[in-house]
């Protein structure tokens, strides 16, 4: 957060050449504003976090007028290099009036040219104002402090110095209390201010061997192969060296001053602040790349100072030989993706990601259902990353894949020995390798009846047996599993055991197909087009047909379509360039023209619904041809089985809005509704 300094002077110029001063040094951390002395502002008040005086005198009488807990700095001042230049060179023995802004700055000034080595001249405060003019007339030299005309035209000399410049004492007074101390820290102060020079001996040493000392540190820092970030108690980053600087991928400008997690929270740097514990070497990822990182806290005297993390880039090479490689599953069982890879507005998708980050809190199995390329494997990955367990493997397997025989020994693993071609020294199975993290289960309708009862064993006990072993190893796994197909019906079939369908489907959570939330189709279509790297353009009908599509396919055929538009090469795609488009024969159409107009009438207030209204007419068309009519109750049931989730009320106004166009004749009562020769006209056209 931006801080705020009051300057209080008598001059504005000088206030102004000051706040130059300042603001070259801390930038945008500080906002300065100028006050003069005898301000009378709205109540009176000061308010800022820092406010800068002219002198103690000025501190007393503006007491009352300090309003909060601001802190107060009193402004010491110096004169640049150039200034005591044009004093040093003037004739030995010369006598000079020195006028400043007040009679107490001239015999500061004064004091401070005799300490910074001007001896061989006297300078002489001017003292009164009322006698200013007086005792000009005893001088033929006059030294001038701040800018002001020459108040003696018949002087014979007039020697200028400018503005006095703030002293470092003066600075770090100001870095400290508004705790911006790390911007002194990341550069030499002196370099800074070539023009100051100070009295300030002893401090200006202590600044020179700490910025040669600080020197040696980063020297020393660079040459270590591991990356280094150090972070205060508060966890605001103070330090760290070009080799964190590759692996965050930020420059030290910006990580030094801010706060550790909004930067880089993949560093568990909680612990040692939290806890005073240190983190042994673990592995984490940042940007795409396996990282190891260790966390040490600072502490002296039973006093947190802050930790210090080092890190290091897993390289080919370094897989091989670190002490860690048991912690990299050689099969890369880790989640990729977060909520963040999961694009869509709509309320559906928002109330599905809403309902998963909360499910992500807890450790109990999560059931997945949806259709096919819905992104049920996306949305287990993000529910991984979002755990407490995000630390640690997402380990994916597809149940019905991997033949049985092949399955029970990847999920359970197996001894040496344990049957005809068993590896030498046994295997590990998955539920192992996921220790500490999640378990996918992916298609799990599609597992074999006699592995579910092992499948079960295992989560009611949290312990796993491997084939041909008689020691049972204890696993903390969190189990997600997904499915396309309906497990109630498998569990009436017989094919699925009921007690491990209520074992998974502790959090239920179903994905929305894409077509129940067409509005999000142009924003993947994008996300789609960067990922491939395509500049192609939509024209307004590819897109209405694209928005109108079936979607039996779900995202996975839109992603499919849009790499299939990047392939063609063309800047604006037309209709015809539609896959699913030329698979259907060109046929003659038999509308009129006026049924034309009407069906285009139509499209227009149908945009987005269509699939949904073909589905009804097709429906209607086959009650027809049985002889019946069809009510809203049985269209809403047929949709739900087709996995549409049309309610009542939507299917009445669907209804009403086929009667308006006359494609439909909707009946009173329960007599149901039929479709006429110009819905099945348009069915036939739409098809």
């Amino acid at each position: 957060m931006e801080k705020t300094l009051a300057i209080i002077s008598s001059n504005q110029s000088e206030a102004e050449y000051q706040k130059k001063q300042i603001k070259s040094l801390f930038g945008d951390k500080i906002e300065v504003r100028l006050y003069p002395i005898e301000w009378e502002g709205a109540g009176s008040g000061i308010y800022e976090d820092l406010i800068l005086l002219p002198s103690y005198e000025c501190f007393h009488n503006l007491r009352s007028r300090i309003i909060g807990s601001g802190e107060v700095v009193i402004a010491h001042r110096t004169i640049t290099k150039s200034a005591l230049e044009k004093l040093m060179v003037l004739p030995e023995g010369t006598r000079a009036l020195l006028v400043d802004e007040t009679p107490g700055l001239a015999m500061e000034t004064s004091a401070l040219v005799y300490q910074l080595g001007v001896k061989h001249i006297e300078l002489v405060p001017c003292l009164s104002y009322a006698q200013e003019m007086q005792q000009m007339q005893d001088f033929d030299t006059i030294v001038l402090i701040g800018e002001r005309e020459n108040p003696h035209p018949l002087a014979r000399s007039v020697v200028d110095l400018g503005f006095g410049l703030l002293d470092i004492s003066t600075i770090l007074d100001i870095a400290f209390k508004l705790d911006l101390d790390y911007v002194i820290q990341r550069q030499n102060v002196i370099k800074s201010f070539k023009e100051i020079v100070t009295v300030n001996v002893g401090l200006f040493n202590i600044i020179g061997r700490f910025n040669r000392f600080e020197a040696q540190l980063d020297i020393l820092l660079q040459v270590l192969d591991d990356g280094i970030v150090a972070v205060d108690a508060e966890g605001i980053v103070y330090s760290c060296n070009e080799g964190a600087e590759k692996i965050i991928g930020m420059n030290r400008s910006e990580m030094v001053g801010s706060e550790w997690m909004a930067l880089m929270p993949e560093i568990p740097f909680y612990k040692a602040l939290k806890d005073k514990e240190s983190i042994s070497e673990k592995i984490i990822s940042m940007h795409g790349y396996d990282v190891v990182a260790a966390v040490d806290p600072i502490i002296h005297s039973n006093k947190l100072y802050g930790a210090v993390a080092r890190i290091k880039r897993f390289s080919d090479i370094e897989r091989k030989q670190h002490k860690l490689r048991s912690q990299l599953i050689s099969k890369g069982h880790r989640a990729k993706y977060g909520f963040y890879n999961i694009f869509g507005n709509s309320p559906l998708i928002m109330q599905c990601k809403d309902i998963a980050r909360r499910m992500a809190k807890s450790s109990s199995s999560v059931l997945i259902t949806g259709e096919s390329g819905t992104g049920k494997e996306l949305f287990a990955q993000a529910i991984h990353n979002s755990s407490e367990r995000r630390d640690y493997q997402f380990v994916a397997v597809n149940c019905g894949a991997i033949p049985e025989s092949l399955l029970e020994s990847e999920l359970f693993g197996y001894e040496e020995g344990a049957f005809t071609g068993a590896r030498k020294g046994g295997k590990t199975g998955l539920f192992e390798l996921a220790h500490k993290g999640t378990l996918f289960l992916d298609e799990i309708g599609e597992m074999p009846i006699n592995l579910q009862a092992r499948l079960l064993r295992v989560l009611q006990e949290r312990q796993v047996m491997r084939i041909g072993g008689d020691r049972v190893i204890d696993v903390d796994v969190r189990i997600i599993a997904a499915t396309n197909r309906n497990l109630i019906e498998l569990v009436r079939e017989g094919s699925f055991r009921q007690d491990l369908y209520f074992r998974l489907n502790v959090l239920p959570l179903r994905i929305p197909a894409l077509r129940e939330r067409r509005e999000d189709i142009p924003e993947l279509i994008e996300s789609f087009k960067l990922e491939f790297e395509s500049g192609f353009n939509l024209s307004d009908a590819a897109m209405e047909m694209l928005m109108a599509h079936t979607w039996e396919g779900n995202i996975r055929e839109l992603r499919n379509y849009v790499e299939y538009f990047t392939n063609l090469d063309k800047k604006l795609i037309e209709v015809q360039d539609l896959p699913f488009v030329q698979e259907v024969q060109p046929r003659l159409t038999t509308l009129s023209g006026i049924e034309k107009d009407m069906l285009r009438a139509f499209e227009e207030e149908a945009r987005g619904k269509m699939g949904d209204y073909r589905f009804i007419l097709s429906k209607l068309l086959e009650a027809q041809r049985h002889g019946e009519k069809m009510g809203r109750r049985s269209l809403s049931r047929l949709a739900e089985s087709s996995g549409r989730h049309l309610s009542e009320q939507e299917i009445r106004g669907m209804l009403l809005e086929l009667e308006k166009f006359g494609m439909a004749e909707v009946s009173k009562g329960r007599a149901g509704t039929a479709i006429t020769e110009f819905g099945i006209k348009v069915l036939e056209e739409i098809r």
